[in-house]
């Protein structure tokens, strides 16, 4: 198991782990996003030859974290599902029957399509917006801009923020990460079959690449 990182915001504690999530202490829950759960299934639907086990790893790592942490709920800011129902969420769906108890709360992203039936039978609770005081989580970090001056910190997903580091020489390195500014902060992509949005860190943000494994403060 690889080590979480703590870190502490307006006195709550958050455990920032590598394997893509937060495990948030006084709320006993895990907060994740852009998990697109059935993606590599929608592209070998269309023909493109992406592996099975891109999606098996995903789900092994989500129940190490699950194991690990024994949040009792799960809050997803979006994106849980890629598209339309394929294969892989049926395996999904017996994958959740090994975490009956735990309560998944999602906030609908825009690729959260699955027909509301499909969400009912696998108790999995759907909004917009979800408000946790002191914590608001949605999909898309727009509406998260100006919302701490209601006492709100906001988290999001969305763009799947990554990092450029240079290193010696030539080398460039682009790494997911967790992004905290004063008023939100926007959450890595919980999929490693995603691209990276470069954010460019203002004074007073703070970043936290993963790095093999490992979480590293920038």
């Amino acid at each position: 198991m690889n080590l979480a990182y703590p870190y502490k915001l307006l006195e709550n504690n958050l455990w920032l782990s590598p394997d893509r999530m937060v495990f948030w202490e006084e709320e006993k829950a895990i907060i994740v996003s852009d998990l697109h759960f059935g993606k590599s299934g929608h592209f070998r639907k269309a023909g493109i030859a992406v592996p099975q086990n891109i999606y098996k790893e995903d789900l092994q790592r989500l129940m190490s974290q699950l194991q690990y942490f024994q949040p009792k709920k799960m809050i997803v800011a979006g994106d849980m599902f890629h598209s339309h129902a394929n294969k892989e969420l049926d395996w999904f769906k017996r994958w959740r029957e090994s975490f009956p108890d735990t309560e998944i709360l999602l906030i609908k992203g825009n690729h959260d399509i699955l027909n509301e039936k499909w969400y009912e039978e696998l108790g999995i609770d759907v909004s917009g917006n979800l408000n946790l005081h002191p914590f608001m989580f949605t999909h898309d970090v727009e509406p998260c801009r100006d919302m701490l001056e209601h006492g709100t910190y906001c988290f999001s997903g969305h763009i799947h923020p990554g990092i450029q580091v240079r290193g010696g020489g030539r080398q460039v390195l682009r790494l997911p990460c967790y992004y905290f500014t004063p008023e939100f902060c926007v959450l890595p992509a919980f999929s490693r079959f995603t691209g990276l949005a470069l954010i460019e860190p203002e004074q007073g943000d703070t970043v936290f690449a993963i790095v093999n494994n490992t979480i590293i403060p920038f």
